[in-house]
């Protein structure tokens, strides 16, 4: 019975983000993107077969495990334009520093402005760059990785959503510019939307949330450690 269950988890799970990502492809619509739309069904699904959700993860966390692999492989782009990168390294590190200094600054003082309490701020502070880090910097500055996960996809998929958007509205021509606001806003989802624009704007997305990781390490044991004590009771 277990192991049926897992392999009806990872079914429904695959074929919710299939049949998502075919809408998606096919009209192109925001709201029908699979980092959106597949949560939601799974919920309702869950919710009308009773299961719970330790139940269904017990067979979904493997596809979790894919993640890893998953961000190694934008390795590939990144040597395919090498040279590229190379030539733009100041302005990569200069607009990712102070990227992720804006990310733990504006999460910190909105956390406070909302009165959220200690747990749940440090627990959204690390939510602007890939989820497994992001959890392992939760867990080590005191917050909850199950909610800074929660934090980090919100943050994705809105990311993914406005991005474009705001792409358009200012007028951004240069592909390495796209890509590393993307990168750096919305991490992994900003990434794969990128890739949607084409392979530079992939590319330069892929590092930025790859350096953002990085710098946010760096940031989370000197910035927000002073944050902190000076102003979170």
């Amino acid at each position: 019975m277990v192991l049926l269950t897992k392999i009806v988890s990872i079914l429904f799970t695959y074929l919710v983000y299939k049949i998502s990502k075919q809408s998606y492809s096919r009209w192109n619509l925001f709201f029908l993107t699979p980092l959106l739309i597949s949560p939601i069904v799974l919920i309702i699904l869950l919710i009308a077969t009773h299961t719970s959700y330790d139940s269904y993860y017990s067979g979904s966390k493997w596809l979790s495990f894919l993640l890893g692999p998953a961000t190694v492989s934008f390795a590939l782009p990144m040597y395919r334009q090498l040279k590229l990168l190379k030539k733009h390294l100041f302005e990569i590190i200069a607009s990712i520093t102070a990227g992720s200094a804006a990310a733990i600054i504006s999460s910190f003082f909105y956390a406070l402005w909302l009165q959220l309490g200690p747990s749940l701020t440090t627990s959204l502070v690390p939510r602007s760059i890939t989820t497994p880090v992001a959890m392992d910097i939760s867990k080590t500055i005191g917050g909850v990785p199950t909610l800074t996960a929660v934090f980090v996809i919100i943050t994705g998929i809105t990311g993914a959503l406005v991005g474009p958007l705001w792409i358009r509205m200012l007028k951004i021509e240069k592909s390495t510019a796209k890509g590393l606001m993307l990168g750096m806003s919305a991490h992994g989802a900003g990434t794969s939307k990128a890739f949607e624009l084409g392979e530079l704007e992939g590319t330069f997305a892929s590092i930025a949330m790859i350096v953002a990781a990085l710098i946010t390490i760096i940031l989370a044991f000197t910035i927000f450690p002073v944050l902190q004590s000076e102003l979170l009771i």
